[in-house]
């Protein structure tokens, strides 16, 4: 029995050794795996989720910001708070580059912290030239995430379709399946929405969706994060050059729109970059249609789309990352 006993106990330290020793060498594979590539296409300045994804974008060592392109209304005044943001975050290596400015109904809530930045004196990057270059030199290595209306993405598959399907893939926080806006599942349902992305240039998404790229999706069904007064004080109060950034635009942004809650729509995009187990996702045959409803129809499959999250898994793995810069 003693002996027995000695033997169950040797062969419970052997497996534990294993799996301990497999553990941590998963943990060191993935620690020394190459970061992801991104190109981040953004309309940051109206909402705040822009920068809130940007910050996440920057803050993790699974990613790798090789630019930032500004895109839809004012492009010029989005990249002068785009490299603000990036050089008073430690960022200031990355480049930014300009699409093709466009009529905007929205507003652009964070002008005054944007119009601070001047604009440099040999002018603007090209956005579209920008991937170009990018893709060439990164053939099938490029995730662009796109979190603003796609004309940019538009641009670049009309001047240079070589070029588009040179990406590894596309990420877009965009749609509206089951859930529309402010629906947080706790009413009855009301049906999707024409999301603002999708129905702000219809024409740029219908391309897209018909592209045959690897396609990402994150709807309203899995954004709608909001970000609540407990979780802003734990974030503002870091004290770090990145929370103390989003400290300001939010306050530009809530004093523009008498807000207090952003919804952080924007960073789950960012985010299933990284973890792409925060937001799972199903193949679905996607349809723009005329208004900018994403339709669901029966054919061959055409996107990944995340149509939930879990909002509480998604803060604990938000807050964490973003504070992870050292405080002033």
């Amino acid at each position: 029995m003693r002996f027995y006993r000695k033997s169950l106990i040797m062969l419970s330290a052997l497996l534990w050794g294993i799996v301990g020793s497999q553990i941590i060498w998963s943990q060191t594979s993935l620690s020394q795996s190459a970061p992801e590539k991104i190109i981040f296409d953004t309309d940051i300045g109206d909402d705040i989720d822009d920068a809130f994804a940007l910050a996440l974008a920057l803050s993790t060592p699974r990613l790798q910001v090789i630019g930032v392109t500004t895109a839809w209304g004012d492009t010029d005044l989005r990249a002068r708070l785009v490299a603000r943001f990036l050089s008073e975050t430690g960022h200031g290596d990355i480049p930014v580059a300009v699409g093709p400015k466009t009529h905007a109904d929205s507003t652009f809530t964070q002008v005054k912290w944007a119009e601070a930045w001047p604009e440099p004196k040999t002018g603007w990057a090209d956005a579209i030239e920008f991937i170009r270059d990018a893709v060439h030199r990164y053939p099938g290595q490029i995730t662009l995430i796109s979190v603003s209306p796609l004309s940019n993405v538009e641009a670049l598959i009309d001047k240079d379709p070589t070029a588009f399907r040179q990406l590894k893939k596309v990420v877009v926080m965009g749609g509206s399946i089951r859930q529309g806006y402010d629906d947080l599942g706790y009413t009855p349902d009301k049906g999707p929405d024409a999301e603002y992305n999708i129905r702000a240039d219809v024409s740029a998404a219908k391309k897209l969706f018909a592209a045959g790229m690897p396609l990402y999706v994150m709807p309203l069904d899995s954004t709608q994060l909001k970000l609540d007064e407990v979780l802003r004080n734990i974030l503002f109060s870091y004290g770090s050059p990145m929370t103390d950034a989003l400290a300001l635009l939010y306050a530009q942004w809530t004093a523009s729109t008498w807000n207090p809650t952003p919804t952080l729509f924007d960073a789950m995009a960012v985010a299933s970059v990284i973890d792409p187990e925060l937001c799972p996702t199903k193949s679905m045959d996607i349809a723009v249609d005329d208004k900018g409803y994403t339709r669901v129809g029966g054919g061959e499959p055409n996107a990944h789309v995340c149509l939930s999250s879990d909002p509480y898994r998604f803060f604990h793995f938000y807050l964490p990352t973003v504070m992870t810069q050292r405080p002033h």
